[in-house]
């Protein structure tokens, strides 16, 4: 290879090099979302720009029509009364409730709504003692006199029955050993780790309709 064609070579690398580093700065500055906290968000949205806020979803603030999500979030460390509405076109994860921290990322429109692209949910995680608590046949076995009583009861998440909070009853609540199974009815936030098969102590009441009502949901541990 001579000298001429050498140079010509390194001028045609040189030249792809520039326009792949172009190509990757354009690429990422449109990629990448900017931090806001829930108050600048609501006093400077920066309207049609990527942004992410985080906060925990306000209490029964959610609500799914067509598909789409819709949700309050606030700074648990700020003033509650400063709300940002989220608008999320997805399947939120079975780990969505009240209060858990919504990671949100998208754009906010003219109306103030972050438009949300990416919604990630986080809870820790909680366990409880399973000793005094009532198995689910345990728990049916008492019938009505149960009913409306704070009770424990412990059991695993059937299979393919867990979903996020809004969507009807949250999961069905197994006895591996008896067979017997309750529906569960709980709006607050899981943990990660709460899936399918988890051995789970439920807090809360059965009511008339055969469903328990959950006010605390802990792993077993």
């Amino acid at each position: 290879m001579n000298a001429k064609m050498k140079k010509r070579m390194i001028a045609v690398s040189g030249v792809i090099v520039i326009v792949l580093i172009l190509v990757l700065a354009f690429v990422g500055g449109n990629t990448a979302a900017t931090t806001m906290s829930i108050a600048e968000a609501a006093e400077n949205p920066q309207a049609g720009q990527k942004v992410q806020v985080s906060g925990n979803v306000v209490q029964d603030s959610f609500s799914t029509s067509n598909d789409v999500l819709t949700f309050k979030i606030y700074d648990p460390e700020g003033d509650p009364a400063t709300q940002l509405e989220v608008r999320y076109d997805g399947a939120a994860s079975s780990t969505f409730g009240n209060d858990v921290t919504a990671i949100c990322t998208g754009k906010i429109n003219d109306a103030g709504v972050l438009e949300c692209s990416e919604l990630v949910t986080k809870c820790p995680s909680k366990y409880e003692n399973a000793d005094s608590a009532l198995t689910v046949e345990q728990l049916l076995g008492y019938g009505e006199s149960v009913y409306g009583k704070v009770v424990k009861v412990a059991g695993s998440v059937g299979a393919g029955s867990l979903k996020a909070a809004g969507q009807g009853d949250r999961f069905i609540l197994v006895d591996t050993e008896a067979g017997d199974s309750v529906p569960v009815v709980f709006e607050g936030a899981l943990s990660d780790e709460v899936a399918e098969g988890s051995t789970v102590v439920l807090t809360g009441s059965l009511g008339d309709d055969g469903k328990f009502a959950a006010t605390d949901v802990a792993l077993e541990g």
